[in-house]
């Protein structure tokens, strides 16, 4: 009889394997037009193996002769465990294993029913494995089944978007795992070691790795639900332990994992939390590096596979340098927003101040957050700091400390754009170049000397300006207006810091009179594209604009009126017909925020000045056509 139940259970240990073989293996292998095969093929053997556990079951509690198994028919319900064990056995007894063998095959067919979009019958076995060990006391036996049947569960109902009741399967196979760890925290069973003969059992390094494993997936699934319930400071906290663990126990691929980091690192800029932000960029850098050296054009042309290589490596190194251009651009922006005065300029009062209380405050600071997150191992934890330090975490208050992060994030730029080329990748490509346009426009509010301040702005138009002339305004309408207005206001502050330079001669020369008319021009140029962009096909200007483009166009048009005004002219008749222009403008604002009161409040400043503006100028037009009239 031994022999006989040893024979048995090595055939059944034997069909484990070999189901674990066929999904797990041989089913990458599946042809396209049967691609569940090698699925269905271990879904017989699980089946297989569930009649022969419930054989055994039934003549070891000696009711053989008083009952016959119908295996392919039979579920397993709660009411099974009520005369094996009564309402609660102990996990690690011998009726307790019974129980969580069967479990166990119940797991498995689950996740072969999901696995092969069958997701009602696959809930069924969830159920009934999670029915059979709830009914038992949880141990080291079944203590990583509970985790993994509620995982899956939980994977399950977030699919079909039940949010809170995934979040409920997550939550208490999170806190089994603490209260598992706080009570026992000895290697639990692996699913597997319930079909393996004597000898064979895992190691309990491997036990560890492979539990620990399963609960990274619980945090990893709660973040994808805390994320849902749009949780998102809760969200962060989870994909954050997700990363570490994912490092600690070496449960990653290196390209996944840095573009994890680097998304999560957008996060806590939304946040202001730079150093947390930094700290994922240097992680995610130096993790992707560990995917290999990218193969050379050559050895892409001569395999798919290196070509393939080449093409996942060059483009997930490249959106992590647009992550770290973010960082930068959104550390100088926020440096701005907190050292500008009312009219958009450096205070320098409030520079001093903010400069202080940092040198009091953030070293502390520092200190005390990066004791919490830091990413890495032995193997990667000093290639991390070290990239870390080529860039600061703090906010920039002066113009070194911002041209410092400038440099970094437009070596950024430069890596990105040698993937996300103009050449099949044109809308990226522009994001880039805007990204580095803001990056010159911002380091510019940190100049003081405002001819250098001026040539900042050159660049932007430099690098915008032949794009957007060769762009095609039918295939990128968007991109085109957004190229327009920003071409328009470069050359419009470029206009204001000549007119500030202006400002400080005694009588400014020709050929600043002239750069001056040609940047007004520019700017006015550009301006009136983007309007243009607004007309119908018949050309008419809509009388009622779209939310998205109320305030630009009516910015476009007061911008427009002002530099129609300051056109320097000594020919009085040019004079009288650029503020003739520029009256018609003002007017254009006034008339259309009557007509459409909404609009008010979205242009509050501009409309003040362009009702003053179109009360002041008729006179100053009156009082050209009687100088001319005088003259004549």
């Amino acid at each position: 009889m031994a022999a006989n139940q040893s024979t048995e259970w090595r055939t059944v240990c034997e069909k484990f394997r070999l189901a674990q073989e066929l999904s797990e293996i041989e089913s990458r292998k599946d042809p396209e037009n049967n691609p569940f095969r090698s699925k269905y093929k271990a879904r017989d053997l699980l089946k297989e193996i569930h009649c022969s556990l419930k054989k055994n079951q039934i003549e070891e509690e000696g009711e053989a002769d008083n009952e016959e198994a119908d295996c392919e028919s039979r579920e397993v319900v709660a009411g099974e465990l009520e005369n094996q064990c009564g309402k609660a056995c102990s996990g690690d007894s011998p009726a307790g294993i019974r129980v969580a063998r069967l479990a166990v095959v119940q797991y498995y067919l689950g996740v072969n029913h999901i696995e092969t979009e069958e997701l009602s019958a696959g809930e069924q076995h969830l159920m009934n494995c999670m029915k059979l060990v709830d009914k038992c006391t949880t141990t080291r036996e079944n203590v990583s089944l509970f985790i993994q049947a509620r995982n899956q569960l939980g994977i399950l109902w977030a699919g079909r978007d039940e949010i809170e009741k995934a979040q409920g399967f997550l939550e208490i196979a999170e806190s089994m795992y603490l209260l598992y760890m706080k009570e026992d925290g000895q290697p639990p069973l692996d699913l597997q070691d319930y079909f393996v003969l004597e000898g064979e059992e895992l190691s309990e390094q491997e036990k560890i790795r492979r539990f620990e494993m399963a609960y990274t997936h619980t945090l990893y699934y709660l973040a994808q639900v805390y994320k849902n319930l749009e949780q998102f400071e809760r969200a962060g906290q989870y994909c954050h332990s997700t990363l570490q663990r994912q490092l600690e126990y070496k449960q990653f691929v290196p390209l996944e994992w840095a573009i994890n980091a680097a998304t999560l690192s957008q996060y806590y800029i939304t946040k202001t939390r730079y150093m947390e932000a930094r700290h994922c960029l240097a992680a995610a850098s130096v993790i992707a590096n560990l995917a290999g050296e990218i193969p050379s054009e050559a050895a892409a042309k001569e395999s798919d596979a290196e070509c393939e290589k080449r093409e996942e490596l060059l483009q997930k190194r490249a959106e992590i340098a647009r992550c770290w251009i973010k960082y930068c651009l959104n550390m100088l922006q926020d440096a701005k927003k907190l050292l500008e005065d009312n009219i958009g300029e450096l205070d320098l009062d409030r520079q001093e101040e903010l400069q202080r209380a940092r040198r009091n405050e953030e070293e502390e600071k520092e200190k005390g957050r990066k004791s919490a997150i830091l990413f890495g191992s032995s193997d990667t934890f000093d290639s991390i700091c070290s990239l870390e330090e080529k860039v600061s975490s703090m906010l920039p208050f002066d113009f070194e400390e911002a041209r410092g992060i400038f440099l970094v994030g437009q070596s950024y730029v430069a890596q990105a754009k040698e993937y996300f080329a103009m050449d099949g990748h044109v809308t990226d490509h522009i994001e880039i170049l805007q990204d580095h346009s803001a990056l010159f426009k911002v380091l510019a509010f940190f100049e003081q000397d405002l001819e250098r301040r001026c040539k900042m702005h050159k660049r932007r138009v430099d690098m915008l300006e032949p794009i957007c002339k060769d762009l095609n305004a039918q295939y990128y309408l968007l991109i085109c207006r957004q190229l327009q207005f920003e071409l328009a206001e470069t050359y419009y502050e470029m206009m204001d810091l000549k007119l500030a330079v202006a400002d400080k001669q005694d009588q400014p020369d020709v050929h600043t009179i002239k750069k001056f008319n040609h940047l007004c021009s520019s700017s006015m140029k550009y301006y009136q594209m983007f309007l243009d962009s607004i007309r119908s096909p018949e050309g008419k200007f809509p009388e009622k604009l779209e939310d998205d483009l109320l305030r630009p166009a009516l910015v476009a048009k007061f911008r427009v009126a002002r530099l129609q005004s300051k056109l320097i002219s000594n020919n009085v008749a040019a004079q009288l017909e650029n503020l003739t222009h520029s009256l018609e403008s003002y007017n254009f604002v006034v008339q259309y925020c009557e007509e459409n009161p909404e609009a008010k409040t979205v242009v509050e400043t501009e409309l003040e000045l362009s009702m003053e503006m179109a009360s002041l100028l008729p006179l100053k037009i009156n009082r050209i056509k009687s100088k001319m009239t005088s003259c004549n």
